[in-house]
């Protein structure tokens, strides 16, 4: 029967591979492999880290017994740090020797090099209890991160230890694992470049803009697909493309000259007209649509400075012309969609852009505060907003803020 167990298992394990590789965001796929492998061997808690600048940086975290005491669609706040790859540390040394960690006492190690940080245990009054510790080293060697799991347990809940069926299981997954990750660096390394085009023309358009909004587009998303109760396959095919078409919202402005991009003052109105035009050529990127991804990236870049009550732009056009297809007998210009036939992903990007542009200096203007810019938004609810969605953004204000915090801009962190 152990036997039939095993096997059984190691299937469903080798068919979490194709789940896996149709991933596309990097992130999204970091909080699904930690979700996974804790799913496998039963662990109440978990961390997944990622390689950057020589450096191990946390990027999500999840435990079973915090999540529990929280109110129903509220998510555990993001912490963000980073630490030297060293033997002192569990997973320093697990990276270092490629080797995975299997600790059955976290506050009884000994003979070995590194310890265990309990000051998180400290502070939460969590106990940690066993901890296997999983580098993520590519074929050719190169570091894409670790994961480490904490306290398994029985299918009755009662404290276990990791043995060499679980050992085994994660073994085969980290594989799986490091090969959807290797795929999604280099979907990436695709999306950057052509955000780095943009940031080229746009002092505005950088890469901790794009991640910051990317990011509290996903937030939002999260909290507002918790109230819909959309089922979680749903969401998570849905959260995962709408995270890349966010990092692109703005990459039709590679077309507007420097001369407007770059002025240190107010646009006039004809200058205005055409960095509206962004939103026309960014759609354009995408007219061939062969991917549910396509198709968001080409309505969130066309659509996401429609405004809820109608006032936004480029509003109802010929993709292909630009040319109005109805117009405003007062204005002149293009009706603007409204309400819901503005596409979500296009209604949850313009919240989360706004946000992030008031919160930001730029040449032109200094930051808001954080009260003026939650006191605008407040006031835009059923105007410039979806109301909803509004509701949906205070509701994840907190892991907003820590998102904020975590990708500054090059003046922020310079002078943090």
């Amino acid at each position: 029967m152990a036997g039939n167990n095993r096997e059984e298992k190691l299937k469903k394990i080798i068919e979490l591979e194709k789940v896996l590789n149709e991933i596309q965001d990097i992130d999204v796929l970091l909080e699904r492999i930690i979700t996974e492998a804790r799913a496998i061997v039963h662990a109440d808690a978990g961390s997944i880290y990622v390689y950057e600048n020589n450096r191990l940086k946390i990027r999500y975290a999840q435990n079973d017994t915090h999540q529990k005491k929280l109110a129903p669609g509220q998510k555990l706040p993001y912490n963000f740090f980073s630490f030297d790859i060293n033997e002192q540390s569990i997973c320093g040394y697990a990276v270092l020797t490629n080797t995975i960690i299997n600790v059955p006492d976290a506050y009884n190690i000994v003979n070995m090099p590194f310890s265990f940080n309990k000051q998180s245990d400290i502070l939460t009054g969590y106990k940690t209890r066993a901890i296997l510790t999983v580098p993520l080293k590519s074929s050719s060697g190169k570091i894409l991160g670790v994961f480490q799991i904490i306290n398994p347990q029985t299918e009755n809940h009662e404290p276990a230890l990791f043995d060499e069926d679980s050992i085994l299981y994660i073994e085969h997954f980290a594989q799986s694992a490091t090969q959807a990750l290797e795929r999604a660096h280099l979907t990436r390394a695709m999306i950057l470049r052509m955000i780095r085009m943009a940031e080229f023309r746009d002092p505005k358009e950088t890469g901790a803009h794009v991640n910051r909004v990317s990011n509290y587009a996903v937030e939002i998303y999260d909290r507002w697909a918790f109230q819909h109760n959309i089922p979680k396959s749903e969401s998570e095919k849905y959260r995962d493309s709408l995270k890349i078409a966010a990092m692109m919202h703005d990459v039709g402005k590679v077309s507007v000259p420097d001369a407007i991009l770059k002025k240190p003052s107010r646009l006039t109105d004809e200058e205005y007209n055409v960095i509206k035009g962004h939103t026309v050529i960014g759609s354009r990127l995408f007219d061939d649509v062969f991917s549910t991804l396509d198709a968001m990236a080409r309505d969130v870049a066309l659509r996401h400075h429609e405004r809820w009550d109608g006032l936004g732009y480029p509003g109802k056009i010929d993709i292909n012309t630009g040319v109005p297809l109805e117009v405003d007998s007062v204005t002149g210009k293009a009706i603007g969609l409204s309400g819901e036939d503005i596409p979500l992903a296009a209604r949850i990007v313009a919240l989360a852009d706004v946000y992030d542009a008031l919160s930001s200096k730029r040449v032109y203007k200094e930051s808001w505060t954080e009260d003026e810019v939650l006191r605008e938004i407040q006031v835009q609810a059923g105007a410039q907003f979806d109301p909803e969605l509004v509701m949906c953004f205070f509701a994840v204000m907190d892991n907003i803020r820590q998102i904020r915090l975590a990708w500054p801009d090059k003046d922020e962190a310079a002078e943090a």
